[in-house]
Parts: structure tokens; sequence; C-alpha cells
């Protein structure tokens, strides 16, 4: 078991932006305060004054009062001095409280366990790691689980006596915007496939035993706070979404497995049934290799298979056949590569899965506009972050965290 404690972490959000506008209805007002938090955390340490807000959201200067006063309540939003006005008085300026909310992002890989704790501006404040075996049984994950939480959340609360580290987990997040350095809740990112809405797991490739066992409501029982399930790709491509990523993209994380995250107009494409992005389950030779799935030739079988043999040139060439595949599909604008066996040579995989991308533009004539090729940020954590955004989503206005 491992700890450690970094200051690195995603940038700004995509979320709240110069066209967003807000409506002065009292209806809406989770969104107008949304809008405003985004706005808040994409300032920076810098801040943006109460007139500056209202002129990005479109709410009028009393609404955009009456939001920053409840924001201040709790200690999410404070003054961060003042700026020289055109005319008139100085203008007040406001901040976002970085350390007053945090989250928790868990990577449940198929043989490892990775546990991030993120400030409201999505920076790891501590980490964790664990080895953990996925067919242990669900009662001995959700435990291995469980305890590596609320270890990280108490290391978190080590010297701050306002969070002591003898108190329960529920004790440690009191509900949403109610007090200081309270814990928003948990997300959980694993291999598919799900149903994120539920948080019930399906046939997870290699674990049947896992099939309709409702992992979020498990996990919540036992923390005590609010759990959100979904896939290791759509954390990941959030993440990367959240972090700046911008346009259509998708992100192929090869590891245990291979999937894909897609992002399409700016938003995580999760499909009708959280189906989207089964992109290793792509039949691409009728009569290959039998897949633990329960296929012949899928590109995940036959892509471990060559990663196994050592062959990276062969996989990166089955990877960039699928991911030809996505193009021709979606016409996204960039494909990011992920995952540990990516991380571990990702010359190759960069290079073979931009040769197929690029024997493409050129039977269709389209020269030197190949889809570009390159390794995500986020290294080893980037599921695990964006876990934790899955929770810090809404708050900012995220409609697909």
């Amino acid at each position: 078991m491992n700890s450690a404690r970094s200051g690195s972490g995603a940038g700004s959000t995509a979320g709240a932006g110069a066209g967003a506008v807000g409506a002065n209805l009292l209806a809406v007002r989770s969104h107008n305060t949304a809008l405003v938090l985004d706005l808040l955390r994409t300032a920076g340490p810098d801040g943006i004054s109460r007139l500056e807000l209202a002129d990005r959201t479109g709410l009028t200067p009393q609404a955009v009062s009456k939001i920053t006063a409840r924001l201040r309540e709790p200690g999410l939003v404070t003054e961060a001095g003042r700026r020289a006005s055109t005319g008139g008085k100085p203008r007040t300026v406001l901040r976002l409280v970085p350390e007053a909310g945090h989250a928790v992002g868990v990577h449940l890989d198929r043989d490892e366990l990775r546990v991030v704790l993120v400030d409201l501006t999505g920076t790891v404040v501590g980490e964790r790691s664990a080895p953990l075996d996925l067919g242990a049984g669900a009662a001995v994950v959700v435990e291995g689980v469980a305890r590596e939480v609320e270890a990280l959340v108490g290391e978190a609360g080590d010297g701050d006596p306002a969070r002591p580290t003898s108190a329960p987990l529920a004790r440690l997040a009191p509900a949403p915007l109610a007090a200081r350095g309270h814990l928003l809740g948990v997300g959980v990112a694993l291999p598919g496939p799900l149903d994120h809405i539920h948080g019930v797991l399906h046939r997870v490739t290699g674990f049947p035993e896992w099939d309709g066992f409702p992992l979020r409501d498990a996990l919540s029982r036992r923390l005590g706070v609010p759990v959100v399930v979904d896939k290791d790709t759509n954390a990941a491509a959030l993440g990367l979404a959240v972090g700046g990523e911008g346009g259509a993209f998708a992100y192929l994380h090869l590891g245990t497995g291979l999937g894909a995250g897609l992002v399409i107009g700016g938003g995580v494409h999760r499909g009708a049934r959280t189906g989207a992005g089964e992109f290793g389950h792509q039949v691409i030779q009728l009569d290959g290799p039998p897949c633990g799935c329960g296929n012949r030739g899928c590109i995940e079988a036959l892509c471990l298979a060559a990663v196994a043999r050592g062959e990276l040139d062969e996989a990166a060439r089955v990877l960039g056949a699928g991911a030809a595949n996505l193009v021709g599909l979606l016409d996204i604008d960039l494909v990011l590569l992920g995952g540990r066996t990516v991380a571990a040579d990702p010359e190759p995989f960069v290079r073979g899965v931009a040769a197929v991308l690029g024997e493409r533009a050129r039977r269709e004539g389209a020269g030197e506009a190949a889809v570009p090729v390159r390794v995500a940020s986020g290294g080893g954590r980037g599921v695990a972050e964006g876990a934790a955004q899955l929770l810090l989503g809404p708050l900012f206005g995220r409609a697909d965290g």
C-alpha cells in the first residue's frame, strides 16, 4: 500500500464561460449558482468582480449579489481584494476557496485500486494506491475501497481540528454547501459495462460474478456519503474535458482491458444505457481468437495478445484500426491515448495509431488533415481524477458530470 501527496491537478473547467447565459428566475437558482461558481473557479486566485459576473452570466447585479452572499456564508467564496474601476469606487473582487469542499475519486481496476482527494479546483491534495483483486468478491472489494477512502480522508484531516481523524467518514461530509471543508462524495470509475444512472454493474469482462451488483448503493451505505459510479474511460474523458481538452475527441484506454471515452459537443457521450465506448469489443477478425466477452476477434483480445507477445507495433496497428473506425463513424477532432500499457512505452502506440489514421486520411484525399494522436494528460491517476469530477461537475454546472 502506498500513500503520497501531490499538489498537481486539473486546470480550468470547460463549463460556464463567455457564452454561458443565466436566467433571473427562482426556479433555476441552482443553475445560476453553478454558473457563478464555475466562473469563480475559472478566474482562479485573482478572482472576479460581481459586475464582471453579471456581465458574463447575463444575470442582474442584484441576482449576482444574492448568489455570492449565499456562497460566502458556508465559506465557498471570499473577498480577494479590490480592483481599480474605470469610474466610481474600486470594485471588490471575489474568489473561490478551493479548500472549502473536496471530492474523492476512485479508480477500481481489475488488479489495483487508486484513490485521490481533490479540492474544488480539481487539485489533488492526497493520494493512495493498493493492490486489489476484482475477482475476490463484492464484499471484499467494497470493504477494500471503503478502507482506502477512509484512510485518505483521515490523512487529509491530520492537523485540522475541524476535521478530526477519529470521526466517522459521514461526519466529515455534512450536507452540500453546509460547512467549510465538507466532502461532496465519492466517484468510482471501473471497467464496464455498467448502468451509470443506477450505479449497477453488468457483466464486466472476465468477472461475470459482478453482473447486477448495486455498487453505488452498497458503497454509499458503507461510507455514509453520496457515491457516483461510471466507466473508467468515461471518467477519464470527463477529467480531460474539464481540464481544458476541447472539441470532439476519443480517449482510448489500454491497460488490463481496452475501452474508449467519447466527448462530443463538450459532454461525455454515454449513450442511452451507458453502452457507448465499448471500444474494445469491436469484432475486426471474424475467425480471430476468443475474447472474454464471448465473441471472437475483438480488438481488445487482439491488442492485448500482441502486447503479451511484446509486439507493441502490432498492438498499435490493431489499436489504430479501431481508432480509424471511430474517426470514420464520428468524425472526431482528436485521439488521446492512455492507460498503463500506453504509459509504459507511449512512443510506439502514438506512432502506430497515427500511421493508420494518416493512411486513412490519404486514401480519402485529406492529405495532411489526418486526425492528430497524442498521449492524454493525467498519467496513471487520470481515471481517478476524472472520477472525482463526477462529483464536482454538477456543482459547477456540468450536466455530464
